[in-house]
């Protein structure tokens, strides 16, 4: 009798048990599918019949059963996993150990079938899924085969398909792809050769061009300078490789593994374009010592209104940049300044900044960028009448003009989501299998990185090189310089406990959201490299600059959005973000996490960043120290004792997500000694 399966009634999937197996472990799934007879189709009343069907999910297993679990017992293709594994094996095989795997597979089905000979037809179909898992592989991720200079998969690949499927187009396509590969290797080579011409070639060149006058800030339209943040935002973005993200890979955990390498290159681009954003709204702010208040507020409104200009283009990237700069101590302490603005522009710039609020572990973004990603145009709300007339008379001009805006997201959210699944979920049980259902899990954040990509390809704003030159020629400014500046515009007056108990009633400055530091994309570079190439970059006019891995401990923070909730936290364990800072010849660049425990003394933790830092030493040539903050402003820093327990420690006042920051001693000292003497020089000044 003939079936259909049923429209009126969904399958239901219920979690059955566990099953073990030699290498592996799998959840159980009874599937209730329910059909229709043919027969009873044409009927009033039509007979339902259901059966169950079992399911079984990789849950964990060695690398050996994961990779023959690409196609099942019966030789179908399950795309879902196929997805998962292409996507996350990284973290825990190379492209040659799973190519070799899948190779050696497949002569194990070629040779069961010649035993067996009731097996082959199934052993047939496996070995033709296998191949196509190849195919999908190489079309998906390419650059898993570009290991140069041998390109040793390929050629593997290439001598397997010869002698076992000389009828297939494996052998040609791995060929193909070694010879594009080297063409492109020359190509590359060839593009860093840089010519040197004479001074008069120079000087030739310079007059024969048009001379364009420098723009000024407040000359560059709004619009204008918006698009083009968004043009780089969105370049950027579409080029992020999404397993790139994952915590394992882009904050460099496979050190240890012996790789080095530029590690996720394209992930640090897009972090390295966010700082230099937020940078450069400091420094505007800040640069001219002599400009009134009034002015500089013109200077801060702007920056405000290109913000809304970013958000109704859905580039929440550099938005976010632009609001953590605002939100900078050396910027937010400027009380006159913000005295200055319009009640519309505070208003304005208190809602562009409650879009990123840790609230909920920063739900509102999170909808928000769930809700705008593929939709035409943001959806723009405003409590204040002005803007919401202004909003109104925006979204009826793109109705009419029929504009489409694509979506930036802002990657740190996706970073830190990525970053904590890696610290606080183990990569292999208890048993020493490889913990699945955790790439599972990751995955799930690379498919929403892949979707965002998709909306980033809708702008099509051209490049402004006028606009650029005038971004890269601003002068950036580190810590110590930004919060000199700062306190020579508007001098300290009071002591730190009187402007604490005043803090509430600063004029009409925006109330300081919970965790509103100058952030970098979440769990991103630590402060040193902030300044990586933002200040390198920007003219030094005789000003000794701070060098690549300088450490900028108290002003240039990672961003507190990595607040968590539960799932990282419990009354014996936390999560909590790391730097190590080891002085001026420190290389490292991100924010680590770590899972501290209730028995975690200073030495046990300080050896736990040494570990993920991949670096060697006593502990006892290091100190530790928690990065105080009060709703969101760094307030300094806590010694932690030498023999303390940190876990009872720490100060969990504020209920942000607590961070560490691990040094040297002698570094230490250094820094109590600069910060004396800063006080001595703002004594003199004050006088």
């Amino acid at each position: 009798m003939a079936f259909s399966l049923s429209d009126g009634q969904d399958d239901v999937t219920r979690f059955w048990r566990e099953e073990k197996e030699k290498g592996a472990i799998y959840n159980v799934y009874l599937k209730k599918v329910t059909y229709h007879t043919l027969s009873d189709l044409d009927q009033s009343k039509g007979h339902l019949m259901w059966e169950t069907q079992k399911i079984r999910v990789v849950k964990a297993g060695t690398l050996e059963k994961l990779v023959e679990s690409l196609v099942t017992v019966k030789g179908e293709l399950d795309s879902t996993y196929v997805n998962v594994f292409l996507a996350t094996y990284r973290t825990f095989a190379t492209p040659l150990q799973v190519l070799e795997i899948l190779i050696k597979r497949y002569k194990w089905l070629e040779k069961d079938s010649t035993d067996h000979e009731e097996r082959k037809e199934n052993n047939e179909n496996q070995q033709k899924t296998f191949k196509s898992v190849i195919s999908v592989w190489m079309d998906t991720y390419p650059d898993d085969f570009r290991d140069y200079p041998d390109y040793k998969c390929l050629k593997v690949l290439e001598a397997f398909s010869h002698q076992f499927i000389p009828d297939s187009d494996l052998e040609l396509r791995a060929r193909h792809k070694i010879e594009k590969f080297e063409r492109e290797a020359v190509s590359n080579s060839d593009g860093d050769i840089k010519f040197q011409f004479s001074i008069v070639d120079e000087v030739d060149s310079m007059i024969d061009s048009e001379y364009q006058k420098p723009l000024e800030f407040l000359d560059i339209p709004n619009n204008r300078l918006a698009e083009q943040l968004t043009f780089k935002d969105a370049e950027l973005f579409k080029r992020v490789i999404p397993n790139h993200c994952l915590g394992a890979v882009w904050a460099r955990r496979d050190r240890k593994l012996g790789k080095g390498g530029n590690i996720a290159p394209s992930v640090l681009a897009t972090i390295d374009q966010f700082n230099r954003v937020s940078l450069r709204v400091i420094a505007t702010i800040l640069r001219t010592r002599e400009l009134k208040s009034s002015l500089r507020a013109k200077i801060l409104q702007k920056w405000i209104d290109i913000a809304q200009e970013l958000r109704q283009q859905k580039n929440f990237s550099s938005l976010k940049a632009i609001i953590s700069g605002l939100q900078s101590h050396s910027v937010y302490r400027l009380k006159r300044t913000w005295a200055s603005l319009p009640k519309e522009s505070i208003d304005l710039f208190q809602e562009l900044a409650d879009i990123f609020s840790n609230d909920n572990n920063q739900i509102l973004s999170r909808e928000l960028l769930m809700k705008e990603a593929t939709a035409k145009f943001p959806d723009l709300d405003s409590n204040n009448k002005i803007l919401q007339r202004r909003n109104l008379q925006k979204r009826r001009s793109w109705i009419e003009n029929g504009i489409v805006q694509g979506t930036v997201p802002y990657l740190g959210t996706f970073l830190t989501d990525l970053t904590m699944i890696d610290t606080a979920i183990p990569d292999r049980t208890e048993c020493g299998l490889i913990n699945f259902e955790k790439r599972r899990k990751e995955f799930e954040v690379l498919a929403q990185i892949k979707l965002l990509q998709s909306a980033a390809q809708i702008y099509h704003f051209q490049e402004d090189k006028h606009i650029w030159a005038w971004f890269d020629s601003v002068r950036v400014f580190d810590e110590n310089e930004c919060h000199d500046l700062s306190c020579i515009i508007e001098p300290i007056k009071e002591g730190p406990a009187r402007l604490k108990k005043k803090s509430a009633s600063l004029g009409t400055r925006p109330a300081r959201p919970e965790g509103s530091k100058l952030s970098l994309l979440s769990c991103g570079l630590d402060n040193s490299s902030v300044y990586n190439s933002s200040i390198t970059d920007s003219p030094s006019q005789g000003v000794s600059l701070m060098s690549h891995s300088s450490s900028t401990s108290s002003l240039l923070s990672c961003d507190s959005d990595t607040t968590i909730s539960s799932p990282f936290r419990s009354p014996d364990t936390c999560v909590v973000r790391v730097r190590f800072e080891s002085g001026p010849e420190s290389d490292t660049h991100v924010y680590k996490s770590i899972m501290l425990k209730n028995i975690d003394h200073t030495h046990t933790v300080i050896d736990k960043v040494l570990e993920k830092y991949s670096k060697k030493g006593p502990a006892g040539n290091y100190c530790l120290l928690q990065v105080l903050s009060d709703g969101g402003k760094e307030e300094g820093e806590l010694l932690i004792p030498d023999k303390g327990n940190v876990f009872y420690a720490m100060n969990k006042s504020d209920g942000s997500e607590p961070v560490f920051v691990v040094r040297t001693r002698q570094d230490q000292e250094a820094r109590t000694q600069h910060r004396k003497r800063g006080r001595r020089k703002l004594k003199n000044w004050s006088l």
